[in-house]
């Protein structure tokens, strides 16, 4: 089993029904709305609702904020390629891939705004990269558990798969020769590529990408965190796709 802990990751998990066995409850937490539809849901289930001493929640989520709630769920489970272009539909392919990002934050944070956007699906790879953990889905707010999320063993090779359904694959990377963001066409079939917090995209996967994209930079800082950067080249996404 797996353990979803913060008031909003579990409502969403609530919601959209993700094998919950059990909510966990700290004696005496003030029951503030969100808590109060996290119990109504639960009822309406017929998923149990345990209160437990908040030490009990303390040890389960390792220190983390669980905000006086956790979910005692089903393991997270990884999903395939078919799964996002069923996602997709008739809609052009939009999926996220990224390279090697490997802090629990950064990753719940894209995915966040990945599903807030629309994305297909995401793209990670089995090594040298964070897994979906209890603090990933903290740090999505429930979003983890509503996309489908797939382990490749080989990003390269299955970026070569995505322009084999037709899709652009373009990586962001502050490189003076890249496209500046808002300049490029990112209306049809895309995969947006990402690299890791601190080498960005590696080269191999870089070669692989179509063009590249950047933000433009003006201080004097080097770069953007790299949830930072996604957010805004998602939302860029969006906003031309809402133009069609």
């Amino acid at each position: 089993m797996a353990d979803i802990y913060g008031r909003q990751p579990v409502l969403e998990a609530l919601r959209h029904g993700t094998g919950i066995s059990k909510i966990l409850i700290a004696r005496g937490v003030h029951e503030t709305p969100p808590l109060q539809a996290i119990i109504q849901l639960a009822a309406e289930n017929h998923i149990p609702t345990d209160v437990v001493e908040r030490r009990i929640l303390d040890a389960r989520s390792h220190g983390g904020i669980h905000q006086g709630v956790i979910a005692v769920a089903e393991p997270f489970a990884y999903a395939t390629v078919d799964a996002i272009r069923r996602r997709a539909g008739d809609e052009p392919l939009l999926v996220l891939a990224l390279d090697s990002v490997q802090d629990p934050q950064n990753l719940g944070t894209l995915l966040r705004t990945a599903e807030a956007v629309g994305i297909h699906g995401v793209l990670l790879p089995e090594h040298r990269a964070a897994d979906v953990t209890p603090v990933v889905e903290k740090a999505s707010a429930g979003a983890a558990r509503l996309l489908p999320i797939v382990k490749v063993t080989n990003l390269v090779r299955a970026l070569g798969e995505m322009k084999e359904l037709g899709a652009w694959v373009a990586g962001v990377e502050n490189n003076p020769q890249a496209i500046i963001y808002n300049h490029a066409d990112l209306r049809g079939p895309l995969v947006l590529v990402l690299g890791s917090e601190g080498r960005g995209l590696g080269r191999l996967v870089r070669e692989t990408c179509d063009f590249l994209i950047r933000l433009p930079m003006r201080g004097r800082v080097s770069s953007l965190n790299v949830a930072v950067a996604g957010s805004i080249v998602l939302y860029e996404v969006l906003r031309q796709r809402d133009l069609v």
